[in-house]
């Protein structure tokens, strides 16, 4: 009987385990956490020592419910979740949610890798929950929370419903606010290379030699520095000075240089290199990664089985065993070469790392990616394959180049003094690939890889060459690059702000918040992102200080190590943040009276500028002289960040021509969706609702009869929401008339007209009309039941009619028409 409980988070995670510790164990799952901060509410009390009020989560009521029962009738409890603060609070909360039995043995296991040994170790070497880990845990949860909370409703009146600010989201917008606007007010300067493409002189016996490249670096004995040559003119009395010089090898300069390879993946570095490897944004990145975490069935003896370690990580340290069984491999498959005189030690750099975890790594390197090929999903494979690759690699020696310097003395006279020029060329060989035959990392923009192969032809001092082309090059600076997801991520490790699980979290949340764009994998500000990132800064300074948030992190850090308590120091924050927030509240300016313009000439009335506006569904424009013009549009960022209308909400004529004045009709769009409209408008308001074809819905069709109730009307056939006709005067709404058949017509009489026909009847509404307010109706009595039971009617008749309230018909809507009766 199984007698002993193991508490996971996941599913996933509690079938792999359960096959490690077999009979005597049940594995179940929290399925992640059981309680959290309310979602209405702060939820912290303050003056009581900032004491969090913690419910049960939405939905983990039965979960809860299980496990206590389950903990009540298991001998001893071993509480597996993932070995960081967060699995460390997730334990703790499923103890003081489920509250198990005085006396119960409640146990705390931590294992970096789900693999046997792993998992049968930690269970036989278990510890009793770290309160110093929960601790720092809980303080990063009501410091967040008291961030959020405080901040946002303020943002809410100030700006725009919805928006919200956070400790670290709100200084990843900063980041990429910053850069975009250092990119607009970038100043490019202008600078010249001379360059020489020669070729060693060829004597009369010998075979032709390759073209090489050289770059002037000396002039008159002087190093020239990038900005030597500033511009055309500099360059070309230069090029003139050289005109009819010879060209001389100077010295020739050959030594090896060692390339050593990058250490084993943590979170940042693999959300990075998978971003610019694989194309996977850090969410996706953070997703396939646990999964194979978790376990996958790779089938065999060896079933379910975890295939990486604990990927929630910024140490890059491995265990001995791991390194040993990688020397095996490699040496295998590559040959003793291959292998370092000892297994490689590589120093973590990232802020507040906790080295006592390991680095991504395989949990064993013996399983080949190419064997796990036809039991892994595409994501996963790829992923691993990424992940074993890099580690490998790791653990191998130092690739090696030939790196060859060449200096080329340039003179119209022969002589032995200096040269007045001189020219430089580098040429790099790969000698031994060592790593390199495995792995090899991927650069971000701007970075230039100084050991990319580029060949000399063989040259000695004292050789004669001859010159090719001469080429003055115009250059010009450039702006530091936009971010990308990988980017970021290495900034704010940089910076020491966030941790390795808030990194894949914080980017999905400005994107969602429509703080940043993505665009052709650039991180672009909005003007939301823009506005609210200023006001911060006006206001929060530290809020969003990239410093004060880093020492924020240590001392989160240095609660979690036992060296601080969490309470003194949310109280030194939350202090002078309070007093800030006082002060915010009563003099941050209000957007929502502003306009932010775009400097875009509105395309409708040509006079007014579109200002961006700050909708429910979004950022939009708007011409800003409305009311008098009404125009609105959808907008994109270009890859420049340039905003621009979307073509699908620019203006676009129709062949359609508008029944009542002959202009062309525009398509537009509401928020019932496409409609016509008159391009004459406002001197002509007519709009047409467009069907479920794509055609406008045909014009009511006159009939030629006479409207029975004002007598002046003609009806009109006309067609309802669901296609079906019915007929309604033209006068419409000054004669509200309107039945199914016109045979009914001449039934027809005034003094016998039935409530509910006296009420105003739904109409199809235009798309102009479809605004107009919730109108009242008189609820109509059923005809079965009135013609069934009279008595029941007259009693009816002494109480006060009811109401209901309609809600406005879309433009594309028509109420079906209320049938006329006949007149008894």
């Amino acid at each position: 009987m199984a007698n002993k409980l193991v508490i996971v988070e996941s599913p996933a995670k509690a079938k792999t385990i359960q096959k490690y510790l077999g009979r005597g164990f049940r594995v179940e799952a929290s399925m992640g956490h059981v309680r959290d901060l309310p979602k209405s509410g702060l939820g912290v009390d303050v003056d009581s020592g900032f004491t969090p009020s913690y419910e049960i989560a939405k939905g983990k009521e039965k979960v809860v419910s299980t496990l206590k029962k389950s903990i009540r009738e298991a001998e001893a409890v071993y509480l597996a979740t993932d070995p960081d603060r967060e699995g460390e609070a997730i334990a703790w909360h499923i103890l003081q949610a489920a509250s198990p039995p005085r006396g119960k043995p409640v146990y705390r296991v931590v294992f970096n890798e789900i693999t046997r040994n792993a998992v049968q170790q930690a269970i036989a070497t278990p510890r009793q929950i770290d309160n110093n880990l929960v601790d720092a845990q809980q303080a990063r949860r009501v410091l967040d929370r008291l961030v959020g909370y405080k901040i946002s409703p303020l943002l809410w009146e100030k700006v725009k419903r919805g928006i919200s600010a956070g400790r670290v989201q709100s200084v990843a917008v900063r980041l990429v606010v910053e850069r975009e606007r250092e990119i607009t007010a970038f100043v490019p300067q202008e600078y010249w290379t001379i360059e020489a493409d020669l070729r060693r002189h060829v004597f009369a016996s010998e075979k032709e030699g390759a073209i090489f490249r050289a770059t002037l670096i000396e002039r008159q004995g002087k190093k020239l520095d990038k900005f030597a040559i500033g511009n055309k003119a500099a360059a070309k009395t230069i090029v003139d000075d050289l005109n009819g010089a010879s060209y001389v090898v100077q010295k020739v300069v050959r030594k090896d240089k060692k390339r050593t390879p990058a250490p084993p993946f943590t979170t940042s570095t693999l959300q990075q290199e998978a971003g610019r490897k694989l194309g996977f944004t850090a969410k996706r990145t953070m997703i396939v990664a646990q999964q194979l975490y978790e376990g996958v069935d790779i089938g065999g003896d060896e079933g379910v089985v975890g295939l990486i370690t604990y990927m929630r990580t910024d140490s890059f340290n491995v265990a001995r065993e791991a390194q040993d069984e990688a020397r095996v491999v490699i040496e295998q498959r590559f040959g003793q070469d291959y292998l370092p005189e000892k297994p490689p030690f590589y120093k973590t750099k990232a802020k507040g790392a906790q080295e006592a975890h390991e680095a991504i790594r395989p949990t064993s390197s013996r399983r080949l990616p190419e064997q796990l090929r036809s039991v892994l999903t595409s994501e996963q494979m790829r992923l691993y394959d990424l992940i074993w690759k890099r580690f490998i690699a790791s653990q191998m020696a130092a690739a090696v180049f030939d790196s060859t310097t060449v200096d080329i003395a340039a003179r119209k006279e022969a002589g032995e003094g200096a040269a007045p020029y001189v020219f430089r060329a580098n040429g790099s060989v790969l000698r031994f690939p060592g790593f390199l035959a495995v792995y090899n990392v991927t650069l971000d923009e701007g970075e230039e890889d100084e050991d990319a192969e580029k060949r000399l032809p063989p040259l000695a001092e004292r050789d004669p060459l001859d010159l090719q082309k001469l080429l003055p090059i115009q250059h010009f600076t450039e702006p530091a690059p936009r971010y990308t997801e990988a980017s970021l991520v290495k900034e704010l490790e940089r910076l020491g702000i966030g941790r390795p699980s808030t990194y894949a979290p914080t980017l999905a949340t400005i994107v969602d918040r429509e703080y940043v764009e993505i665009k052709e994998k650039k991180l672009i500000p909005t003007t939301l992102g823009g506005v609210v990132t200023d006001l911060l800064v006006q206001h929060f300074a530290n809020i969003v200080d990239y410093s004060f948030t880093s020492e924020m992190e240590q001392q989160l850090d240095d609660i979690a190590d036992g060296e601080k308590r969490w309470v003194p120091v949310m109280r030194d924050f939350y202090v002078p943040f309070e007093q800030t927030l006082q002060t915010a509240r009563s003099e941050m300016r209000n957007i929502k009276r502003e306009e932010v313009l775009s400097g875009i000439v509105c395309p409708k009335c040509h006079e007014g500028i579109l200002a961006v506006k700050f909708g429910k569904n979004g950022e939009f424009l708007a011409c800003n002289r409305y009311p008098e013009c009404d125009f609105t549009s959808d907008f994109e960022r270009n890859a420049d960040g340039q905003i621009q209308l979307k073509a699908a909400s620019s203006p676009e004529m129709s062949d359609v021509m508008c029944n009542l004045c002959g202009k062309p009709m525009v398509l537009k769009k509401s928020r019932f969706g496409p409609f016509y409209g008159c391009s004459g408008y406002p001197e002509c308001a007519n709009t047409r609702r467009i069907g479920k074809d794509g055609k406008p819905v045909p014009l009511p069709e006159p009939t030629g009869v006479a409207c029975p109730k004002c007598t002046e009307g003609e009806l009109m056939r006309r067609r309802g929401k669901f296609g079906r006709p019915f007929y309604g005067c033209n006068r419409y709404p000054k004669c509200d008339y309107i039945t199914n058949d016109l045979a009914e017509v001449a039934n027809y009489r005034p003094d016998a007209e039935p409530a509910e026909a006296k009420a105003a009847p739904a109409r199809a509404t235009t798309p102009a009309k479809a605004k107009a307010a919730p109108s009242k109706a008189k609820a109509a009595p059923a005809k079965a039941t009135a013609a069934k039971k009279p008595a029941a009617k007259a009693t009816a008749a002494k109480k006060p009619a009811a109401t209901t309230k309609k809600p406005a018909a879309k433009p594309a809507e028509a109420e079906k028409p209320v049938r006329t009766r006949k007149a008894s």
